[in-house]
This record gives structure tokens, C-alpha cells and sequence, in this order.
């Protein structure tokens, strides 16, 4: 399979992600600078975390402009899949790829530290692999996710969220790290080929660098599935 990986001007999170899908998962991997204007030949598109154009105006503000994400959508329309982690969340949603906005953690304080996450859903592109439950970093000022009433009850319904702030039973945990409606760690698209997430499972993939690798579940699942799908071209092109 073969991943994009987007990188902004503030981009800082780029080469975790490139060494998690190339040298753990063994995937074939490019840096893709945010003025191309093309994403033909990938399977996946990963907007990386990061303070892409330096934060200004608002997370992702200005990156929503950047040529590059005219391909994302049109990426995303064919059906590709689209991971965004942090300030690519962030870019995603300022993109209107992604429903809500992410605003000042309720603490107003930077957060930097392991959470618990609890997998809302097994049958997603990106959720299929793993356990319920999983460990993940996060580093965000920015990470508290917003939405109304309305759509609140529209992601509820249509089963589009994919991760919550949760400790597995008998393990403490602050319940909400960040004041995020629904306590909601990730989100999917109507389409379920989309996700953006505020943890970081690329901070994750390797022993040393925390001692879980819980975030090689979700590039798995991601691995998985296209794998599938193009054994399934090649059955009907056969």
C-alpha cells in the first residue's frame, strides 16, 4: 500500500508518522509538501500533527487553504482514506471534511501525557484490528471538540464516533481530559473513510517509545482493509 503524508510549514509530527508506516507497518511512504496538487497513486492520506502555519488565527485555519487540500477532498470523494491526527484533525474540520470545531482544552493548559481511549465501534475502516481499549498519547492546547446538540445526536445516530476518553474498568483516569462534548477522542465522516483523532497512535507503534503499541491497531485496520479491497479488484479483474 502506498501512504501519503501531508507536511505544513509547522508540520512537526511528519516523521513520526513516516517511521511508523514505513519502519514498523512496511509500507511504502512519501512526504507530500502541502503545495502539490495531486494525490494520484496513494491509497491513504495522513495530515499529520503539528501547528501548521504556526496556529494562527485558529488550528488549521490557514492550512484549510493550502492547495493540497483540494486533492484530500477529491482523495476522500473516490473513496480513499484520510487519517488526520491532532492539528491534521483540526485542519480536517476547519476543511468542513470533518463536522464540529476543536477549541482551547477547558483547563487551558497544553496537555502532554498517556490516555485511555475506548473503541466505540469494531467494524469501521480504521477500528477493525485490536482491543476495546487503548493506550495513546496526547499533546494538544487545542484539543477540546465542540459540536451542537444536533449534531451531537446525528454522530450518536450514525454510529460516526470512533474513539471516547475512557479507562478500562478498575484503572483511573481523568474521565475528560480536555472537556470534549460526548468525552469524543475521534470522529468518523458519513462515509467512514475519513477519521481525525486528537491522540496520536503514531507516538505508539514501538516499545521504547512508552511501552504499548496500541496505535499500530488502527494503521492495521487501515492496512487491512486496503489490502482487501484490492484483492477484491484483482478478483474481478481476473
Amino acid at each position: 500500500m502506498r501512504f501519503a503524508v501531508v507536511v505544513f510549514p509547522g508540520s512537526n509530527c511528519d516523521k513520526d508518522c513516516v517511521r511508523a508506516l514505513r519502519d514498523v507497518m512496511g509500507q511504502d511512504v512519501a512526504e507530500v509538501w502541502h503545495t502539490e496538487t495531486s494525490l494520484s497513486g496513494f491509497d491513504a492520506v495522513v495530515l499529520p500533527g503539528g501547528f501548521s502555519y504556526g496556529d494562527y488565527l485558529r488550528c488549521g485555519a490557514i492550512a484549510r487553504f493550502s492547495k493540497i487540500m483540494r486533492a484530500v477532498k477529491e482523495h476522500a470523494d473516490r473513496g480513499g482514506l484520510v487519517l488526520g491526527i491532532c492539528n491534521g484533525f483540526q485542519i480536517l474540520v476547519e476543511a468542513h471534511l470533518l463536522p464540529g470545531a476543536l477549541i482551547r482544552n477547558r483547563s487551558l493548559k497544553f496537555m502532554c501525557r498517556p490516555v485511555w481511549l475506548k473503541r466505540e465501534r469494531r467494524d469501521s475502516l480504521f477500528t477493525a484490528r485490536g482491543e476495546d481499549f487503548l493506550r495513546l498519547p496526547i499533546a494538544h492546547g487545542e484539543g477540546q471538540y465542540f459540536i451542537d446538540a444536533e449534531g451531537y445526536r446525528k454522530l450518536e445516530d450514525e454510529g460516526r464516533i470512533a474513539y471516547r476518553y475512557e479507562a478500562p474498568p478498575g484503572i483511573e483516569q481523568a474521565e475528560n481530559p480536555n472537556g470534549s462534548v460526548g468525552r469524543i477522542a475521534g470522529i468518523l465522516n458519513a462515509k467512514g473513510n475519513i477519521l481525525g483523532m486528537m491522540p496520536h497512535p503514531e507516538r505508539a507503534c514501538e516499545e521504547f517509545t512508552g511501552g504499548v503499541t496500541h496505535g499500530r491497531w488502527i494503521f492495521e485496520s487501515m492496512i487491512a482493509h486496503l489490502t482487501g479491497e484490492r484483492a477484491a479488484r484483482a478478483g474481478i479483474a481476473a
